[in-house]
This record gives C-alpha cells, sequence and structure tokens, in this order.
C-alpha cells in the first residue's frame, strides 16, 4: 500500500494572503487540522490549527470587537506558516510515511508530485489505513497466534485454514520479544473454533480468538 493509495487528493488549501480568520473559519467548518499554503498550485507552506490559534488573540482578551477584527485582518497566513514542511510523493510505501510522521512528530505530510501538491496524509488517514489493512468492515474472526521465528510458519497456518476451507483476509505480525511473535489474522468465518483446535494439535498456541 502506498500515500496514493491513502491521502487526501486535491485538499483544501489557502494562499499566503488568506487572511487568518478566514483560515481558523475554513479549519473549523470542513473539520480538518491542517492547510496547505500553495502559489499557483505549488506547495509554499503549511498552517496547522494550533499555528493559527498561537497567533490569534486569546479568548480572555480585553480587546473591543473592532480591535480584534483589526487585528485578525492585519495577521497573516505567513506568520503562522511552516516554511518548507516535510513532503512525501504519492509512490512513498505507507510505513514509511507512518515512520516518518512519528520520527518528525507530525500531524500530516503534503503530498508533492514534481512541483505541484497533489494531496495530503494525516494521522486520521494512518488510522483509516490500518481499518482497511486489517478489514475491520468486513464480517469475519479474528485470531491471535504465538509462533517463533522460523521458516514454513505462514505455510502450515496457511495450509490448515485452506484445509477448513477458510479465507485469510489479512495478516499482521508483532514482534512480542526476540523470535517469538504474535500474527492476527483476520478470517472470512464468523466462526474458528475449528481451526482453533487444529492449531493447537499442530503445536501453536492461541493467544486469543473473537
Amino acid at each position: 500500500m502506498f500515500v496514493r493509495d491513502c491521502m487526501t487528493a486535491n485538499p483544501i488549501t489557502i494562499t499566503k494572503e488568506t487572511p487568518l480568520f478566514q483560515a481558523l473559519e475554513i479549519i473549523r467548518s470542513h473539520k480538518i487540522r491542517h492547510l496547505p499554503v500553495v502559489r499557483e498550485g505549488k506547495l509554499i507552506g503549511l498552517v496547522t490549527e494550533r499555528g493559527l490559534l498561537r497567533v490569534s488573540p486569546s479568548p480572555a482578551t480585553t480587546l473591543s470587537v473592532y480591535e480584534l477584527n483589526y487585528i485578525l485582518t492585519k495577521v497573516t497566513i505567513a506568520e503562522a506558516m511552516i516554511k518548507n514542511p516535510i513532503v512525501v510523493a504519492p509512490g512513498l510505501p505507507i510505513e514509511e510515511a507512518a515512520l516518518l510522521m512519528r520520527e518528525h512528530k507530525v500531524g500530516c505530510l503534503p503530498v508533492v508530485e514534481g512541483n505541484r501538491l497533489v494531496g495530503i496524509i494525516t494521522q486520521t488517514d494512518m488510522v483509516e489505513t490500518l481499518v482497511r489493512l486489517f478489514g475491520l468492515r468486513k464480517a469475519g474472526s479474528r485470531i491471535v497466534v504465538e509462533a517463533v521465528d522460523r521458516i514454513g510458519v505462514l505455510y502450515e497456518i496457511s495450509e490448515l485454514c485452506k484445509a477448513r476451507g477458510i479465507n485469510i483476509r489479512s495478516l499482521a505480525t508483532f514482534e512480542r520479544e526476540p523470535g517469538v511473535y504474535n500474527l492476527t489474522f483476520r478470517l472470512g468465518v464468523a466462526e474458528a473454533a475449528e481451526l482453533k483446535a487444529d492449531l493447537e494439535k499442530a503445536g501453536y498456541k492461541v493467544i486469543s480468538m473473537s
């Protein structure tokens, strides 16, 4: 799975000249937290809800409505935007994009192709990707199997599933400790008690089943 498969294409954008209050209104009305700043389709910056609020007058201010409006019209996006944000290409593997977001502690990554902005991928998109990868919106069951790191494990479990006519919809691996993995299978059946028995008979430890 790649960034292009998970990103929000053609995201809402603003320009450097967009008034601060208008950018805040866009963020609130569309329930988003990030706005790419573009010039002629080229990304020049990024603003976040937190960044906009940081340069906005405090709600506890004693300024009058007229004074507030004046300030809001004078504060520019240039004062709030992140210049040269970290970007990714549409063809980047999704796991590498997730690692970038984690390492740099950012909530989104603008997606550029050449010099043009083509999308944005956010933490929300990453969560949605997990939902899709695990097939959580499809009916079925989940089984977690403990396995040591050795050649043939997945083949053996796949053969047991095949013998029962069970389709494996997704698989995730988690190294619980060195050399020992939890294998989480999403299966295309509502109940997998017979498969659990087969796995245990074959020497596997079933951690959970639901």
